[in-house]
């Protein structure tokens, strides 16, 4: 039965995760994400491997400094200065990672497969000795032969504590998963599976090992990792919990900030329609979705959007019907009659027609334009001059009318773009403007060349209140401003 299935989360996004070309993490950073893997309530952290660089290691000591409650594991191969590099980290496991398909043993390796054998005992007992857990990480065993890997199991399944099944290059299916398994959960030994989603089905392949007997499984927040990523670890804990009955143990009510710290500090956007964590996830647009979702939530959403700390929204577009205009002009407290309102959905419609992206701030200009409402802009920008180039601390200086006065300020960033949201902070903060988050930034090129217009899109929130703005211009400065100033007037409109 599925709820006696005990489970154990091993998250692997400060090693693999790690490894997503273009993702470095400073050991701060790390050591920021362990603590929300630990309180997200993860089994088994991964920390990364310590033979990479000093960085790497420093990382790794201050997690297992940190007292978390969570298993700590390192990642070595099977050559001494890796265990001692791992074993000098006060880590609870070393993850050693042992090629088990002939491809892996013969053309890298260069040995054959009495020899791994013997590789591997070896290097598991010397780890054993230091008083550390071991986990062997059988790599690329999808593609290993069966017999020799079930036999290599077995006999290591009289030393380690944990033996996984790496399906390395993904091309695992849940119907051979579920085989393999079947097969492979005879040991009394642990047996872990780790998916990679090359061909989409990581997830699928997680699920299908966990129900087939494998007790712990490898993820990463975000899905993060080399190529198309590893096994996502809010999809294959949510659907365990939701769909399976499988408890594996997690708050998922925090897997939604957990993404978005991850997200931030990985610096890797996540796609609009990813499962669970996109934006799309809970966004709804078509009329008749709307309409049903206010009528019943359950009918066009497959769980409370709440249960993994999320919120549903509305969105603006072509689609859009007439219950999307009264609920959103009923949140800001705003009446209309039935011809206001048809007049605001014409518009909506005709801007969704010519394919523009509707922000919360579009809508509310809208709404103001047809209702002849009359707001106050505190904030108008009056000058901007940035300075940036080559052994050039990039400095902006701006100049704005506040409240009706005239107000000046400079700041200075890791660009002009930073540099001016900067000044833009520092001027908001000497009016008491300053209890603004910025949530997003994200920047498109509307036409091609060098001359390109680009579109900045912001979204920012102020208390419970999360407002979306978009600027455009040649100058991705000027239209970065233009958007933080847009969301800025309509957060402390009055």
């Amino acid at each position: 039965m599925a709820e006696d299935i005990t489970l154990r989360i091993l998250d692997t996004t400060l090693r693999d995760g790690e490894q997503t070309p273009g993702v470095s993490l400073t050991p701060e950073q790390k050591l920021q994400i362990a603590r929300q893997l630990d309180i997200l309530g993860v089994d088994i952290i991964e920390a990364g491997t310590p033979i990479v660089s000093q960085g790497e290691r420093r990382a790794i000591k201050l997690i297992t400094g940190e007292g978390l409650n969570a298993e700590i594991s390192a990642f070595a191969r099977l050559i001494q200065a890796d265990m001692d590099a791992a074993i000098d980290c006060d880590v609870d496991t070393v993850n050693l990672v042992a090629p088990v398909s002939d491809a892996h043993i013969e053309k890298k390796l260069r040995i054959d497969r009495e020899r791994l054998r013997e590789m591997v005992v070896e290097a598991a007992e010397y780890v054993k000795k230091h008083g550390l857990k071991v986990e062997i990480s059988a790599e690329d065993a999808s593609r290993a032969d069966m017999g020799f890997l079930k036999s290599l199991f077995g006999e290591l399944s009289h030393v380690v504590d944990r033996l996984c099944f790496c399906d390395t290059v993904g091309v695992l299916y849940p119907e051979r998963t579920k085989e393999i398994f079947s097969a492979l959960s005879v040991f009394d030994t642990s047996i872990a599976v780790h998916c990679h989603n090359d061909f989409g089905l990581a997830t699928a392949n997680s699920i299908a090992a966990v129900m087939a007997g494998a007790q712990v499984v490898h993820v990463t927040v975000n899905g993060l990792g080399e190529r198309a990523g590893n096994a996502s670890l809010e999809e294959v804990g949510t659907a365990l919990d939701m769909l399976y009955g499988v408890k594996p143990g997690i708050a998922k009510e925090r897997l939604y900030e957990t993404s978005r710290l991850v997200r931030n500090l990985t610096k890797m956007p996540v796609a609009p329609n990813k499962p669970l964590i996109g934006d799309n996830a809970f966004t709804h647009e078509s009329g008749m979705h709307v309409h049903g979702t206010l009528a019943d939530t359950s009918l066009y959403e497959p769980m409370d959007p709440e249960l993994i700390g999320r919120k549903r929204r509305f969105a603006f577009g072509k689609h859009t019907g007439k219950a999307s205009v009264k609920m959103a002009l009923e949140e800001m407290g705003i009446s209309a009659d039935e011809s206001q309102t048809q007049k605001i959905l014409s518009k909506l419609k005709e801007l969704g027609d010519k394919g523009k992206l509707i922000t919360d701030s579009d809508f509310q200009a809208i709404v103001d334009d047809i209702l002849r409402i009359e707001r106050k802009e505190r904030i108008k920008l009056i000058d901007l001059s940035v300075v940036s180039g080559k052994n050039v601390y990039p400095t902006a200086s701006i100049r704005l009318s506040m409240d009706g006065e005239d107000v000046v300020e400079a700041g200075v960033g890791v660009g002009p773009v930073d540099a001016a949201i900067n000044a833009l902070r520092k001027a908001m903060s000497r009016s008491q403007m300053d209890d603004l988050q910025l949530e997003e930034y994200h920047v498109d090129a509307i036409t091609g060349g060098t001359d390109a217009l680009v579109n900045v899109v912001v979204k920012m929130s102020r208390g419970d209140r999360t407002i979306t703005a978009s600027g455009v211009s040649e100058d991705i400065v000027l239209a970065s401003m233009h958007a933080m100033i847009k969301c800025v007037n309509r957060l402390y409109s009055s």
